[in-house]
């Protein structure tokens, strides 16, 4: 699902790291050889169809480089 995130990312926890991460390959081919950890949080997103919610987001972050990629998991609270 295609997504703008509007502001930031909060309530931030980590949920993996390392190799525990399921696509530690995918993720070290992308980015790099760098220590990731895979990430949680909530943040108000548009999505295409133009609604403005509150969601939870996964994404993943690599040391020294930041947060790369997000994936939009559930809708919390539509505004």
């Amino acid at each position: 699902m295609f997504f703008k995130i509007i502001g930031c990312i909060s309530d931030v926890e980590t949920i993996a790291w390392g190799k525990s991460i399921r696509e530690y390959r995918r993720l070290r081919k992308r980015c790099g050889g760098k220590r990731r950890r895979k990430l949680e949080g909530t943040a108000v997103v548009e999505p295409v169809d133009g609604t403005v919610c509150d969601a939870e987001l996964h994404g993943c972050e690599a040391h020294g480089i930041g947060a790369r990629e997000f994936k939009f998991k559930r809708i919390l609270e539509v505004q």
